[in-house]
């Protein structure tokens, strides 16, 4: 079924004018290219080694770039150890998961932890701080190991629902923050005096409360999952 490009009106399948305008039929050709593709094609996706190994190589430049230029300017702090630091801990973070993909998450969370720990590490060399890296660093990334531990075994499978997986996370900033002061305190005043973390885990607490609440309750549960998408 064709129709008139002039006036529009339907067209004979015969027909060389349009009865109506008497502008010419316009019949295509069958046999003509098409301006559309024929056939679907997809640009296939990048590799996951040679996303790595460009990552890798830039991570490496930069490292080596400013090593070189630390030993080239007259300076007494070694400032590229921050450079390589982070390097290092987004090589951990980022590149070693592609090029392992079923690493255990046991292994990679204590991968990245111990990413954070080596870049906490070098600058503790920077600002000659072994004593603040051993006894205050250390203890609070340990505390932070455990709790992501936790979180993860607690979280793990998927089977826990987004309201309980927000209430652990807040439950987990709440600990977190009693760890972080207790270290402090340890490390400082040789006592434990909680002050500003029971602030935390106050609001913590508050921000739990409801939702559990909203959990427990089907009404409740409902109209937040109609309202956030969850």
């Amino acid at each position: 079924m064709s129709y008139c490009v002039n006036c529009g009106v339907e067209l004979d399948p015969g027909a060389a004018r349009c009865p109506l305008c008497g502008t010419p039929a316009w019949k295509p050709d069958p046999d003509a290219p098409s301006y559309f593709p024929t056939k679907p094609a997809e640009v296939p996706p990048a590799s996951r080694r040679a996303a790595a190994a460009l990552l890798t190589a830039m991570l490496v430049s930069v490292s080596l770039c400013c090593g070189v230029l630390n030993l080239l300017l007259p300076t007494e702090r070694p400032w590229s150890l921050y450079v390589i630091g982070a390097a290092v801990m987004l090589w951990i973070w980022f590149v070693l998961p592609m090029l392992a993909r079923r690493i255990p998450i046991f292994f990679r969370l204590t991968a990245d932890v111990a990413a954070v720990g080596v870049y906490v590490f070098l600058i503790s060399i920077d600002l000659s701080g072994g004593t603040w890296f051993r006894g205050l660093a250390l203890p609070i990334l340990g505390w932070a190991c455990v709790l992501v531990f936790l979180l993860s075994f607690l979280l793990r499978g998927g089977r826990r629902s987004r309201l309980s997986a927000i209430a652990m996370c807040i439950g987990t900033v709440g600990l977190m923050a009693l760890g972080v002061e207790y270290c402090m305190d340890r490390f400082f005043r040789a006592a434990w005096q909680p002050t500003w973390s029971l602030v935390v885990v106050v609001i913590c607490v508050g921000l739990i409360i409801p939702l559990r609440v909203v959990r427990r309750v089907p009404s409740l549960r409902e109209e937040a999952r109609r309202r956030f998408n969850m």
